[in-house]
């Protein structure tokens, strides 16, 4: 038994109602159970019950035995002042209280108690494996819902962070979020750093000049210090040289990384496909902010890296033509993890519901990711359509299957209910 499991039974009342009593052996009724209290004090607030012929509200207090009283020193903290109930798994007759005491565990269903132990000690994939599908949709439906929201927020608040850093300046900060994300997982806080280091403002300037972008963006990443031979990253070394003075320009001090990587997806043609779209568009996140339909965003992240590109992945080594498009998967991966996020951020920042439906809108448009959670999820005949489910099954995996939090999900809520 753990104190989270108590607190479950005690919120859905999981537990015989026949005939119960106090442990003075007092006819004992739950009127209202009360509400879980996540903040300081007692465990449920506002409870009403009636033990004997008097009625009491108040608040009531859970313990493992009732000997926490004692440990926790609850008769010190005037929190405690108005309690009606102590509820515990076993009496060990340690406290004598002037309220009355409830003894749980004779009176809880031990197939409950067998599957949330069973959840807990599994080294499944997620713990209700075996059981999911016994689920029902709407359960499901309303669950997933409330995931994204969950994720959504979760991101929302960390987009808030990057605003408080900027005096809430959303173009800079929407900067930030596209170059950490152009950077995907293994150099996105570099991509991060080199975004931090050239101001929207300043990328203005050159903005219809992608060679001097590409001087700015691959200087500050500390890729034009080589002794190069080829005419363009020469052109390029001596543009950065001139503005590294003019602006007085550091380069990052972080390492970018090449080993292990599709060449596609090597920084430096991130790099050129990034600067390629800030020479396309003026004030990204105004464009997409007041963007109408998916397909807007699309047509605006559809970038090529310009002609040197076709014929390399890095700089002074030449390979066969091909086109450096971001591509489809590189796209709606912006969508997911910055576009959407933001555009969700924006309408929770200002309080304008039309911005969250928006985002929310988009990601049920946007295709789903295949990955190794969502593809886990399919195996298991949970249904992964769009980016609105993957976004929520991930969410899901990460924040309750992997920490245990049964008690807190709905799909876990629902198999214990069925006991």
């Amino acid at each position: 038994m753990t104190e989270k499991l108590l607190q479950y039974i005690w919120q859905f009342q999981y537990f015989n109602h026949a005939l119960l009593t106090t442990v003075d052996n007092e006819i004992l009724q739950i009127n209202t159970p009360g509400i879980l209290n996540t903040n300081q004090g007692p465990d449920f607030l506002n409870a009403n019950i009636k033990v004997g012929n008097t009625t009491w509200a108040g608040n009531i207090e859970l313990h493992l035995k009732s000997s926490g009283w004692i440990s926790h020193q609850h008769s010190k903290d005037k929190n405690y002042s108005n309690i009606i109930l102590h509820v515990v798994w076993q009496d060990d007759g340690a406290a004598e209280l002037s309220f009355p005491v409830l003894e749980l565990q004779n009176r809880v269903s031990k197939f409950l108690l067998g599957r949330y132990d069973e959840l807990m000690n599994t080294t499944a994939f997620i713990p209700c494996e075996k059981n999911i599908k016994q689920v029902n949709g709407l359960t499901w439906k309303s669950w997933i819902d409330r995931l994204l929201a969950e994720r959504l927020q979760h991101k929302s608040t960390i987009i808030f962070k990057h605003l408080a850093a900027n005096n809430n300046h959303w173009e800079e900060t929407f900067w930030w979020l596209l170059a950490s994300n152009f950077g995907i997982k293994v150099n996105s806080d570099a991509f991060e750093k080199i975004a931090r280091s050239l101001p929207v403002n300043l990328l203005t300037k050159h903005k219809n000049q992608i060679h001097q972008l590409e001087a700015l963006l691959f200087g500050q990443a500390g890729l034009l210090q080589n002794n190069f031979t080829e005419t363009y990253p020469l052109m390029l070394q001596k543009e950065y040289r001139f503005y590294k003075s003019k602006y007085k320009l550091q380069p990052i001090q972080a390492p970018l990384f090449f080993l292990r990587m599709r060449p596609a997806n090597f920084p430096s043609v991130r790099l050129a496909q990034l600067a390629m779209l800030i020479n396309r568009s003026l004030h990204l996140f105004s464009v997409l902010r007041e963007a109408e339909t998916l397909k807007e965003i699309k047509d605006l992240l559809n970038v090529t890296a310009n002609d040197y590109w076709h014929y390399h992945y890095v700089f002074d080594e030449a390979t066969a033509f091909k086109e450096k498009h971001l591509g489809t998967q590189m796209i709606n991966n912006i969508l997911i993890n910055t576009i959407i996020p933001i555009v969700f951020a924006y309408g929770l920042y200002n309080k304008e519901e039309g911005y969250k439906e928006k985002a929310m809108q988009w990601l049920e448009q946007t295709a789903a990711e295949k990955n190794n959670i969502t593809n886990a999820y399919s195996l298991l005949g949970i249904q992964n359509k769009n980016a609105f489910n993957s976004q929520a099954l991930i969410q899901l995996k990460n924040e309750y299957c992997n920490r245990k939090r049964c008690l807190e999900c709905a799909v876990g809520n629902s198999l214990l209910k069925k006991l």
